[in-house]
Protein backbone atom coordinates (compact mmCIF):
# COMPACT_ATOMS: atom_id res chain seq x y z
CA UNK A 1 0.00 0.00 0.00
CA UNK A 2 1.49 3.32 -0.90
CA UNK A 3 0.93 6.52 1.69
CA UNK A 4 -1.58 8.96 0.30
CA UNK A 5 0.04 12.56 -0.64
CA UNK A 6 -0.16 15.61 -2.76
CA UNK A 7 1.11 15.42 -6.28
CA UNK A 8 2.98 18.87 -7.36
CA UNK A 9 -0.56 20.35 -8.33
CA UNK A 10 -2.27 19.33 -5.38
CA UNK A 11 0.34 20.48 -3.04
CA UNK A 12 0.26 24.28 -4.87
CA UNK A 13 -3.80 23.83 -4.83
CA UNK A 14 -3.24 23.43 -0.82
CA UNK A 15 -0.93 25.76 0.36
CA UNK A 16 -2.74 28.63 -2.33
CA UNK A 17 -6.18 27.71 -0.52
CA UNK A 18 -4.81 28.24 3.04
CA UNK A 19 -2.87 31.59 1.79
CA UNK A 20 -6.47 32.74 0.80
CA UNK A 21 -7.82 31.48 4.52
CA UNK A 22 -5.29 33.31 6.50
CA UNK A 23 -5.83 36.59 4.37
CA UNK A 24 -9.76 36.03 4.63
CA UNK A 25 -10.53 33.94 7.70
CA UNK A 26 -14.37 32.87 7.55
CA UNK A 27 -14.00 33.76 11.30
CA UNK A 28 -12.33 36.79 12.12
CA UNK A 29 -11.64 35.35 15.61
CA UNK A 30 -9.71 33.17 14.17
CA UNK A 31 -6.97 34.76 11.92
CA UNK A 32 -4.03 34.09 14.13
CA UNK A 33 -5.00 30.25 13.51
CA UNK A 34 -5.57 30.25 9.84
CA UNK A 35 -2.44 32.37 9.75
CA UNK A 36 -0.60 29.60 11.50
CA UNK A 37 -2.05 26.84 9.35
CA UNK A 38 -0.90 28.10 6.51
CA UNK A 39 2.69 28.14 7.94
CA UNK A 40 2.16 24.98 8.84
CA UNK A 41 1.36 23.10 5.66
CA UNK A 42 4.58 25.06 3.73
CA UNK A 43 6.62 24.14 6.63
CA UNK A 44 5.51 20.49 6.66
CA UNK A 45 5.67 20.27 2.96
CA UNK A 46 9.82 21.58 2.96
CA UNK A 47 10.86 19.81 6.04
CA UNK A 48 9.47 16.41 6.19
CA UNK A 49 8.97 16.06 10.04
CA UNK A 50 6.10 13.91 10.88
CA UNK A 51 3.18 15.56 12.80
CA UNK A 52 4.58 14.08 16.03
CA UNK A 53 8.05 15.73 15.84
CA UNK A 54 6.45 19.25 14.66
CA UNK A 55 4.01 19.04 17.67
CA UNK A 56 6.73 19.17 19.80
CA UNK A 57 9.01 21.62 18.58
CA UNK A 58 10.35 24.60 20.13
CA UNK A 59 11.68 27.55 18.82
CA UNK A 60 14.96 27.18 20.67
CA UNK A 61 15.26 24.05 18.12
CA UNK A 62 15.18 25.62 14.87
CA UNK A 63 18.36 27.95 13.60
CA UNK A 64 18.46 29.86 10.02
CA UNK A 65 21.77 28.50 8.48
CA UNK A 66 23.02 29.04 5.34
CA UNK A 67 23.83 26.09 3.25
CA UNK A 68 27.63 25.98 2.12
CA UNK A 69 27.01 24.08 -0.93
CA UNK A 70 24.11 26.26 -2.28
CA UNK A 71 24.50 29.47 -0.92
CA UNK A 72 20.81 29.35 0.35
CA UNK A 73 19.36 29.92 3.55
CA UNK A 74 17.77 26.69 4.67
CA UNK A 75 16.67 25.90 8.28
CA UNK A 76 18.57 22.96 10.72
CA UNK A 77 16.05 21.50 13.57
CA UNK A 78 16.71 19.17 16.33
CA UNK A 79 13.96 16.87 16.36
CA UNK A 80 12.20 15.15 19.19
CA UNK A 81 10.16 12.31 18.33
CA UNK A 82 9.59 8.76 18.79
CA UNK A 83 13.01 7.99 17.37
CA UNK A 84 14.76 10.01 19.78
CA UNK A 85 16.72 13.00 18.83
CA UNK A 86 17.59 13.57 15.70
CA UNK A 87 18.52 16.53 13.00
CA UNK A 88 16.65 17.88 9.93
CA UNK A 89 17.65 20.35 7.41
CA UNK A 90 15.12 21.77 5.77
CA UNK A 91 14.29 23.14 2.28
CA UNK A 92 14.55 27.23 1.38
CA UNK A 93 10.88 27.03 0.98
CA UNK A 94 10.69 26.51 4.79
CA UNK A 95 12.51 29.73 5.92
CA UNK A 96 10.02 32.16 5.44
CA UNK A 97 7.36 30.22 7.20
CA UNK A 98 8.84 30.04 9.94
CA UNK A 99 10.60 33.45 10.36
CA UNK A 100 6.74 34.23 10.11
CA UNK A 101 6.09 31.80 13.02
CA UNK A 102 8.73 33.30 14.80
CA UNK A 103 7.79 37.32 14.59
CA UNK A 104 3.90 36.77 14.81
CA UNK A 105 2.47 37.60 18.38
CA UNK A 106 0.94 35.45 19.82
CA UNK A 107 -3.33 36.45 20.53
CA UNK A 108 -4.13 36.81 24.47
CA UNK A 109 -8.03 36.06 24.32
CA UNK A 110 -10.11 37.68 27.38
CA UNK A 111 -13.87 38.70 27.96
CA UNK A 112 -14.52 37.01 23.54
CA UNK A 113 -12.14 39.45 22.65
CA UNK A 114 -8.56 38.38 20.79
CA UNK A 115 -5.36 40.98 20.87
CA UNK A 116 -1.89 40.66 20.03
CA UNK A 117 0.34 39.61 22.58
CA UNK A 118 4.11 38.91 23.16
CA UNK A 119 6.55 37.52 20.83
CA UNK A 120 7.09 33.64 20.74
CA UNK A 121 9.82 33.32 23.66
CA UNK A 122 13.03 30.25 22.56
CA UNK A 123 10.84 27.85 24.44
CA UNK A 124 7.29 28.20 23.41
CA UNK A 125 5.90 25.68 20.83
CA UNK A 126 6.15 26.51 17.08
CA UNK A 127 2.62 24.99 16.68
CA UNK A 128 0.72 25.37 19.69
CA UNK A 129 -3.01 24.63 19.30
CA UNK A 130 -4.76 22.02 17.23
CA UNK A 131 -5.12 23.11 13.50
CA UNK A 132 -6.48 19.30 12.54
CA UNK A 133 -9.92 20.31 12.46
CA UNK A 134 -9.38 23.13 10.30
CA UNK A 135 -6.94 21.46 7.94
CA UNK A 136 -9.90 18.67 7.73
CA UNK A 137 -12.46 21.25 6.57
CA UNK A 138 -10.22 22.89 3.94
CA UNK A 139 -9.29 19.40 2.51
CA UNK A 140 -12.95 18.95 2.03
CA UNK A 141 -13.76 22.45 0.68
CA UNK A 142 -11.02 21.79 -1.98
CA UNK A 143 -11.99 18.42 -2.71
CA UNK A 144 -8.37 17.36 -1.60
CA UNK A 145 -9.62 14.65 1.49
CA UNK A 146 -9.35 11.62 -0.51
CA UNK A 147 -6.52 10.63 -2.68
CA UNK A 148 -7.17 8.79 -6.33
CA UNK A 149 -7.79 5.44 -4.91
CA UNK A 150 -10.07 6.55 -1.93
CA UNK A 151 -7.12 7.03 0.88
CA UNK A 152 -7.96 9.82 3.66
CA UNK A 153 -5.52 12.40 3.75
CA UNK A 154 -4.38 14.11 6.80
CA UNK A 155 -1.41 16.16 8.26
CA UNK A 156 1.06 13.15 8.00
CA UNK A 157 0.65 13.34 4.64
CA UNK A 158 2.69 16.23 3.93
CA UNK A 159 5.53 14.08 5.18
CA UNK A 160 4.82 11.93 2.59
CA UNK A 161 4.13 14.50 -0.15
CA UNK A 162 7.81 15.76 1.05
CA UNK A 163 9.60 12.34 0.46
CA UNK A 164 8.08 11.97 -2.79
CA UNK A 165 8.73 15.95 -4.49
CA UNK A 166 12.42 14.71 -2.91
CA UNK A 167 12.31 11.80 -5.15
CA UNK A 168 11.17 13.38 -7.85
CA UNK A 169 13.81 15.85 -7.99
CA UNK A 170 16.08 12.89 -8.06
CA UNK A 171 18.02 13.42 -4.84
CA UNK A 172 19.91 10.51 -3.28
CA UNK A 173 17.46 8.31 -1.60
CA UNK A 174 19.72 7.38 0.81
CA UNK A 175 20.20 11.49 2.03
CA UNK A 176 16.21 11.63 2.10
CA UNK A 177 16.10 8.41 4.78
CA UNK A 178 18.69 10.42 7.15
CA UNK A 179 16.61 13.55 6.77
CA UNK A 180 13.89 11.64 7.56
CA UNK A 181 14.73 9.41 10.63
CA UNK A 182 14.21 6.16 8.57
CA UNK A 183 15.11 3.68 6.39
CA UNK A 184 15.95 3.71 2.58
CA UNK A 185 13.86 0.46 2.47
CA UNK A 186 10.82 2.04 4.06
CA UNK A 187 11.12 5.18 1.24
CA UNK A 188 11.28 2.03 -1.54
CA UNK A 189 8.84 0.28 -0.58
CA UNK A 190 5.77 3.08 0.31
CA UNK A 191 7.18 6.01 -2.05
CA UNK A 192 9.64 5.35 -4.66
CA UNK A 193 7.54 2.38 -6.70
CA UNK A 194 4.82 4.96 -6.94
CA UNK A 195 7.10 7.93 -8.62
CA UNK A 196 7.19 7.94 -12.31
CA UNK A 197 9.77 10.53 -12.68
CA UNK A 198 12.26 8.42 -10.90
CA UNK A 199 12.60 6.39 -13.91
CA UNK A 200 15.00 7.78 -16.19
CA UNK A 201 13.99 7.56 -19.84
CA UNK A 202 17.76 8.23 -20.98
CA UNK A 203 18.89 4.75 -19.68
CA UNK A 204 15.20 3.37 -20.40
CA UNK A 205 15.61 4.37 -24.01
CA UNK A 206 19.37 3.91 -24.64
CA UNK A 207 20.15 2.16 -27.66
CA UNK A 208 23.56 1.21 -29.15
CA UNK A 209 25.46 3.79 -31.80
CA UNK A 210 24.69 1.98 -35.09
CA UNK A 211 27.68 0.11 -36.94
CA UNK A 212 29.38 1.56 -40.02
CA UNK A 213 28.09 0.65 -43.21
CA UNK A 214 29.24 -3.19 -44.10
CA UNK A 215 29.08 -5.08 -47.27
CA UNK A 216 26.85 -8.52 -47.35
CA UNK A 217 30.31 -10.20 -46.39
CA UNK A 218 30.62 -8.57 -43.24
CA UNK A 219 33.51 -6.49 -44.39
CA UNK A 220 33.72 -2.65 -44.95
CA UNK A 221 32.98 -1.50 -48.63
CA UNK A 222 35.73 -0.85 -50.37
CA UNK A 223 36.69 2.58 -50.80
CA UNK A 224 37.02 3.71 -54.67
CA UNK A 225 40.23 4.61 -56.18
CA UNK A 226 41.75 7.94 -56.74
CA UNK A 227 41.96 9.26 -59.92
CA UNK A 228 43.51 12.41 -61.16
CA UNK A 229 41.69 12.26 -64.64
CA UNK A 230 37.92 12.15 -65.81
CA UNK A 231 37.89 8.50 -66.19
CA UNK A 232 40.24 5.49 -64.80
CA UNK A 233 43.15 4.18 -66.90
CA UNK A 234 42.51 1.73 -69.58
CA UNK A 235 44.97 -1.10 -69.66
CA UNK A 236 47.87 -0.60 -71.89
CA UNK A 237 50.71 -2.80 -73.16
CA UNK A 238 54.48 -1.44 -72.78
CA UNK A 239 55.93 -1.07 -76.57
CA UNK A 240 59.39 -2.14 -75.37
CA UNK A 241 58.76 -5.11 -72.89
CA UNK A 242 55.12 -6.43 -73.89
CA UNK A 243 54.44 -6.32 -70.45
CA UNK A 244 50.35 -4.90 -69.79
CA UNK A 245 50.34 -1.87 -67.05
CA UNK A 246 47.65 0.37 -65.83
CA UNK A 247 49.97 3.19 -65.20
CA UNK A 248 49.14 7.00 -66.66
CA UNK A 249 50.93 8.06 -69.23
CA UNK A 250 53.60 10.36 -68.52
CA UNK A 251 51.73 13.31 -70.42
CA UNK A 252 48.81 12.43 -68.13
CA UNK A 253 50.39 12.32 -64.82
CA UNK A 254 52.33 15.50 -65.35
CA UNK A 255 48.70 17.51 -66.22
CA UNK A 256 47.05 15.14 -63.09
CA UNK A 257 49.93 17.32 -61.19
CA UNK A 258 48.49 20.59 -62.13
CA UNK A 259 44.93 20.02 -61.28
Amino acid sequence: MHRSWFSPAEYKQLYEATRQNAKEPKNKHFRWEAEQLHDFVLFMGNTGLRPDEAEQLQHRDVTIVVDPDSRERILEIEVRGKRGIGWCKSMPGAVKPYERLRDRLKPVRGNGKSENGELPAPTDLLFPGNYLEMFSNLLDAQHLKLDRDGKPRTAYSLRHTYICLRLMERADVYAIARNCRTSVEMIEKFYAAHIKTTLDASVINARKPRRANRDRKGKRAAEPPLYHGNEAPQPRRDTRTGVQTNRLPVRSARLAGRS
